[in-house]
C-alpha cells in the first residue's frame, strides 16, 4: 500500500487473474515448432466482397445500408484471413499461399492447384449470397480431391454444398430470425465421438496442471465459438468426429471417393492472432505504443481472451490437417 493513499500499488493489483480458467497469473509455454517443411495452400476467402455477390433478396433488405454492411464484411475478411494466414506461416518452414475470394476458388484452384484448401468463416446468411457463387462452389465441393478444411461459416457452406441445411441454433430458417438469435460466442468444451482419427493426433499430450481443467472422460477440446447457425445435420458420406449439447455437429469428415474433407463449426484459426494489431479501433493520434496498450488492455478486461494459450487444441488440429493434406496428395499422386 502507499502510505499517503491506501491503495493498492501496481503489483499489488486487485484485478482478477487474467488466465481465469486455469486460475493463475501465466499461461503455459509451449514452444511451436515449423516441423512441416513445405506445402501449398489455396486460403478462401468466403465473406462478401462487391455487390455481385448478393442476392436479390440482399439487395432488398439491404437497400441503401448494404454499402456500409459490404464495407464491414470486407473488414471482419481481413481478419479472418490473416489468421489463417498466419496459422500457415507459423507452423510450416516454406509456406507457398494464395488468397482467393469465393466467387474466383474454382479458377483459382485451377491455377495454383494446392495442396490443401482452407475456407474462412462468413458474417452473412447464405441466403444473402448470389445463389450461383454456392451453386459453382458446390459443384466444385463434391468433386473435388483437394483436401478441404472449413472454418465456421466454411464448415456450413460445405455442408450445404453436400445437402445439409444451415438453421438457427434454435432450429429455425435463418429467415425466420434475423434478429435477437442465440449465439455461442465463448471457449467451450466440445466432446471427440472418434478419437482414434488421425486429425486428433498429439491432442492427448497436455502437460498435467499447465493447462485448463479438462473434462475426464473421454477426450475433450476447448475451443473458441462465435456462431449464431448450424448445420441441421450431418451430410451423407461424412463422419461426425466431434458433438456438443448446444450444436451437434462441431465436427465433420469426409474421407472416401478419393476426397478428404475436415469441417469445424468453432475457430481453431485463433492462436496466432495479436489483437493488438487492429490499431485502427483505438484513437489515431495517440502513439503507438499508447495505443496498443489501451488496445490490449481493452481486449483483456472486455473478453480475457488469451488465444495463443486458449486455442492449443485448434493449432493442433490445424497442424494436423496440414499433414493429413500432404500425405493424402502422395496417395492420391
Amino acid at each position: 500500500m502507499t502510505p499517503e493513499t491506501n491503495q493498492p500499488t501496481p503489483h499489488e493489483t486487485t484485478d482478477s487473474l487474467p488466465f481465469p480458467y486455469n486460475q493463475r497469473p501465466f499461461c503455459a509455454y509451449e514452444p511451436i515448432e515449423k516441423s512441416i517443411e513445405s506445402v501449398r495452400v489455396l486460403v478462401v476467402n468466403d465473406l462478401l466482397r462487391d455487390e455481385s455477390d448478393l442476392s436479390e433478396l440482399a439487395r432488398e433488405e439491404w437497400g441503401e445500408t448494404a454499402a456500409a454492411k459490404l464495407e464491414r464484411e470486407r473488414y471482419i475478411s481481413s481478419l479472418a484471413v490473416e489468421n489463417i494466414v498466419s496459422n500457415v506461416t507459423r507452423l510450416v518452414q516454406e509456406p507457398l499461399m494464395r488468397v482467393a475470394h469465393l466467387s474466383e476458388a474454382i479458377e483459382a484452384a485451377v491455377e495454383f492447384r494446392p495442396q490443401a484448401i482452407v475456407l474462412s468463416g462468413t458474417l452473412s446468411d447464405f441466403d444473402y449470397y448470389n445463389p450461383e457463387i454456392i451453386r459453382r462452389f458446390a459443384r466444385f465441393a463434391v468433386g473435388t480431391h483437394t483436401p478441404i478444411l472449413g472454418i465456421c461459416g466454411g464448415h456450413q457452406l460445405v455442408g450445404v454444398s453436400f445437402g445439409a441445411r444451415c438453421v438457427t441454433l434454435d432450429n429455425l430458417e435463418p429467415g425466420e430470425r434475423r434478429e435477437g438469435r442465440e449465439f455461442e460466442y465463448q471457449y467451450r468444451y466440445i466432446r471427440v465421438t472418434e478419437a482414434d482419427d488421425p486429425i486428433f493426433r498429439d491432442i492427448r499430450e497436455r502437460d498435467p496442471g499447465a493447462w485448463h481443467d479438462y473434462p475426464t472422460t473421454g477426450l475433450n477440446l476447448r475451443v473458441w465459438q462465435n456462431h449464431g447457425l448450424q448445420l441441421d445435420r450431418v451430410p451423407e458420406g461424412f463422419q461426425l468426429l466431434a458433438t456438443a449439447y448446444r450444436c451437434r455437429n462441431q465436427m465433420m469428415v469426409k474421407r472416401n471417393e478419393g476426397q478428404l474433407i475436415y469441417t469445424v463449426q468453432f475457430h481453431l484459426e485463433k492462436s496466432f492472432q495479436d489483437l493488438a494489431r487492429n490499431l485502427h479501433r483505438v484513437n489515431p493520434n495517440l502513439t503507438p505504443e499508447e495505443r496498443k496498450r489501451i488496445l490490449r488492455e481493452e481486449a483483456s478486461s472486455r473478453t480475457l481472451w488469451a488465444h495463443p494459450n486458449e486455442s492449443r487444441d485448434g493449432r493442433i488440429l490445424f497442424e494436423n490437417f496440414l499433414r493429413l493434406s500432404l500425405e493424402h496428395n502422395e496417395r492420391e499422386g
